[in-house]
């Protein structure tokens, strides 16, 4: 029988797994554990706590935290009395907070520390209580403020005598939590989700994708705040009795790794771009013969991957595979694929990618050293998951098959179009930006896809961002921005050119591979802006463009190229909390060079010239085979 809402869901696993870690953390240098009993006893209080301080059905509470055990306990504790969770990124500034507090009428808010606490405080929402997760003082802790382990103190002592009956009462449909969409332009929306949505999202991936297990350790270092970790990062593993063990921050997760051994993650690209620029660079640090011997064995797990994808179900089942394909398969383990596995923990059997578009370059690695990594695509508005690969059947360069539970179809314009139970309620107290995303029944993703003859999704870009020339071409940017930061000296790629002749780019290089390599080229500087402006430096960053743009129609290749030495932020406002690229800022902060770059156009042909320097930013120009 399918659980009644979330609480149902994790009191199975309760049942079945009461002595099993549910969760774990890094604390005073080493990881503590929580177990599923534990974990349902610390939410039974806090949920009394809670209702000591007003909250009951329909009411809003917010949580404003980095990943911690006690996000999910009070996530899992206002489900169960009927309230909404309102969760918050901790990156967020004062203002931010404010609107979302104010329009999602927020009566508390759960703060991580008296940082989140003061944002709160200084801004202009007003709450009726703040709780402190963590708190290293306690005179500021006073009226409405209260530390969290007063809350559950009260709890316990006060308990709710009618709590079971309270969440067993709570219907699919019932409202679970209202999630901000960060929005790459204009102020965020609520987006509405339910139990069942949650519940039907959770269904259909572990029918489709990768079947969770209770013995299943999650690594997880997204922010809770995003849907998609929310989902496949804490209710999934949960559903099934999982482990959930926290990464201290992206920076410590090669140590994490080690320590935590997982044997499924969920991240976005970036985590992945990081482990295969390491591994290359080590590799092209090495001796020839090593060089030679990691290749070969890529080839032959490519070889692996292939077999995978076009053999019958049948012989998978029975693990058949051509007998000199497995010899080679057995030495290439033996040289390579477990000692990079061991980076990684040594258990891993599945990654799962999500949030932006993997490069396929990086997406074959990991395939290739027996490491599957699951390409899926969805939005806040679906809980999230509208496709997912399956493991046994994933298909590079696509986010898989729409799950079983949803209906997706392609509009006439190219949109992607979804209709199903992990759709959203809609907006909260907006109608009007309801009715214009859902639309006789479709939500509409604001995505252009295409769906293959074996059913593969493949996104193409942002409706909105598709770039018209002003020679009538229509260029789709992502497929080009993934294929340039698909080298390992280009962290970060915006294609500029609407309404324009031609595009360009503007290119934030990865400094950690570039100063390795300016050191053994025996460059002097390390230092970024002076980086940029080296002849070799460019001459390095346009090849790579070339180079990796040359399968592309010639009016989608940059003609030049803008090198930019500061990384984009959340914190400098060109990424919103979910890492994408406001596109519209990063227009505007670098206008200037972005004019004066199109502006140098006194040459024909293939005739180069030296670029301008301006701000922080150097414009070259690529070798433009093809004229615009």
């Amino acid at each position: 029988m399918k659980a009644k809402n979330l609480l149902d869901m994790v009191w199975r696993s309760v049942q079945r797994y009461p002595d099993k870690a549910a969760f774990m953390w890094k604390s005073e240098g080493r990881y503590q554990s929580l177990t599923y009993r534990q974990y349902w006893k610390e939410v039974r209080h806090v949920a009394a706590g809670l209702s000591r301080l007003g909250i009951g059905r329909d009411d809003k509470v917010a949580i404003l935290s980095e990943n911690d055990p006690r996000w999910p306990i009070t996530d899992l504790a206002i489900c169960s009395l009927g309230a909404a969770t309102v969760p918050i990124y901790p990156t967020l500034p004062t203002d931010q907070i404010s609107h979302i507090l104010q329009n999602a009428d927020c009566r508390v808010a759960v703060v991580q520390n008296e940082q989140q606490l003061d944002k709160v405080i200084h801004g202009s929402a007003v709450v009726d209580h703040i709780v402190v997760m963590h708190s290293k003082t306690t005179v500021s802790l006073t009226g409405k403020v209260l530390p969290f382990f007063r809350l559950a103190k009260k709890g316990a002592e006060h308990p709710l005598e009618n709590w079971e009956q309270i969440w067993g009462a709570i219907e699919r449909e019932h409202l679970a939590t209202i999630i901000y969409t960060s929005g790459t332009t204009g102020q965020p929306k609520g987006a509405m989700l339910t139990h069942g949505n949650f519940l039907a999202n959770i269904e259909g991936v572990q029918f489709w994708c990768m079947e969770a297990r209770h013995d299943d350790v999650f690594l997880s270092y997204l922010p809770l705040s995003h849907v998609f970790e929310r989902m496949a990062g804490q209710f999934m593993p949960m559903s099934v009795g999982a482990t959930v063990a926290y990464a201290e921050n992206i920076d410590t997760i090669p140590e994490n790794l080690l320590e935590v051994k997982p044997t499924v993650m969920t991240s976005v690209p970036l985590l992945f771009e990081k482990v295969y620029a390491r591994v290359q660079e080590q590799i092209q640090s090495g001796t020839p013969i090593r060089r030679k011997i990691f290749d070969w064995a890529v080839r032959v797990g490519l070889q692996r991957y292939e077999y995978y994808l076009h053999s019958p179900m049948d012989k998978l089942m029975l693990g058949e595979m051509p007998s000199r394909l497995r010899r080679q398969l057995k030495l290439a383990d033996r040289l390579v694929y477990r000692k990079v596995r061991a980076r990684l923990g040594g258990r891993l059997r599945g990654m799962i990618s999500g949030g932006a578009a993997l490069n396929p370059e990086i997406a074959r690695f990991f395939w290739a050293i027996d490491v599957p990594v699951l390409e899926g695509y969805g939005m806040t508005e679906t809980s999230p998951v509208i496709a997912a690969n399956p493991i046994a059947r994933t298909k590079i360069g696509t986010v898989g098959r729409p799950l079983p539970n949803l209906e997706v179809c392609i509009a006439a314009d190219g949109e992607v179009l979804v209709r199903g139970p992990s759709v959203m309620k809609g907006y909260y107290k907006n109608e009007e930006a309801t009715a214009a995303q859902i639309r006789d029944g479709w939500l509409h993703t604001g995505d252009l896809g295409q769906i293959d003859e074996e059913g593969y999704l493949r996104i193409v870009d942002r409706k909105k961002r598709i770039l018209v020339l002003s020679t009538g071409k229509n260029v789709a940017p992502q497929p080009v921005e993934d294929a340039i930061t698909q080298s390992i000296f280009v962290q970060q790629c915006a294609l500029i050119g609407h309404q324009r002749k031609y595009v360009i780019a503007l290119v934030v290089p990865d400094f950690e591979n570039l100063i390795s390599w300016v050191r053994k080229k025996g460059i002097s500087s390390e230092l970024k802006h002076v980086l940029v402006r080296h002849p070799e430096v460019q001459s390095l960053v346009r090849s790579e463009v070339e180079r990796l743009t040359q399968s592309f129609a010639p009016f989608e290749q940059p003609k030049k190229v803008v090198i930019l030495d500061k990384l984009w932020t959340i914190e400098t406002g060109e990424l919103t909390p979910t890492l994408k690229v406001r596109i519209h800022e990063i227009e505007r902060k670098y206008n200037g060079i972005i004019d004066l770059t199109y502006s140098e156009d006194a040459f024909t042909g293939d005739e180069w010239l030296g670029g301008s320097e301006i701000a922080a930013g150097l414009a070259i120009r690529t070798s433009g085979e093809g004229k615009v």
